[in-house]
């Protein structure tokens, strides 16, 4: 009986031992890579740049233009006077309504286009008012030749000179008259009843200038050569070229500014001597 027991309990010890050096299997399982999530943006939207045009502006009268300042955006309608010669795609232009004078300066355009602006013709323009040694006109302006005829009548201006209320004719058809020629001193500095150019200094050809007083205020005078019926073959700029020291004699021409009035003749009778 000591013998079995002892038997079974050696069993016993020999499978304790087995049961020792079986060691638990650890089943591990690699943790499980997670990804943040891919942050995804909405695509930006983009606007194409918005255009912008300046406001439009409204017809205005000579009134509206006159006030308003300089620089700022203009349209008028108005009918054209005299120009002068279509040259490198431009003219400029004297234009007038039953209210007011402008000067449009450098205004392109073709040259078919500039044959059509006959005095009379009707025009709105659109540009800009500006001023360039006291002359007030438009700049950089666009046109369309319109229906509609006006020729401007000659405007009287003699009793207003010497004064600032001159400057309210600025642009326009005027007279003068009773206007008396006085000296101007050519490139030599010999006195002279009119210059060929500014300083004396031109030719027949160029543009002619010559001095006139009125009421007591001497003006300065210009045969502009380039406007179209006061070239050099023009009546007008061949009885400036006949002027005498102390001629008495009328003028008409658009009153033009530089500094001071400086008319743009376009014709000169002499009154008496």
């Amino acid at each position: 009986m000591k013998k079995f027991i002892a038997v079974v309990l050696a069993l016993t010890f020999v499978l304790a031992l087995a049961g020792c050096n079986n060691e638990p299997v650890n089943e591990t399982t690699a943790p499980v890579e997670t990804t943040a999530p891919v942050e995804t943006t909405a695509p930006v939207e983009t606007t194409a740049p918005v255009e912008t045009t300046a406001p439009a502006v409204e017809v205005m009268t000579y009134a509206e233009f006159d006030a308003a300042a300089l620089d700022t955006a203009v349209v008028v309608e108005t009918y054209v006077q005299a120009i002068e010669s279509w040259y490198d795609g431009c003219v400029q232009i004297y234009a007038q309504s039953e209210d007011g004078g402008y000067y449009i300066y450098d205004l392109k355009c073709a040259e078919e286009d500039a044959a059509k602006f006959v005095p009379g013709t009707k025009i709105r323009v659109s540009g800009f008012k500006a001023e360039w040694s006291g002359e007030v006109e438009i700049i950089d302006a666009t046109y369309e030749i319109l229906e509609g005829t006006y020729t401007a009548p000659v405007t009287d201006v003699t009793a207003v000179a010497g004064t600032d209320a001159l400057a309210d004719y600025m642009n326009q058809l005027v007279s003068f008259k009773g206007a008396t020629v006085v000296a101007s001193k050519d490139a030599n500095g010999n006195e002279a009843a009119f210059l060929y150019k500014w300083d004396g200094s031109g030719s027949q050809g160029s543009d002619l200038y010559f001095n006139v007083s009125i009421g007591g205020t001497t003006y300065t005078f210009t045969v502009n050569v380039y406007m179209v019926g006061t070239g050099v073959d023009s009546d007008v700029y061949k009885a400036v070229e006949n002027l005498k020291i102390g001629d008495v004699i009328d003028i008409e021409g658009f009153l033009y500014w530089y500094n001071n009035a400086q008319t743009h003749v376009t014709s000169v009778t002499v009154a008496a001597n």
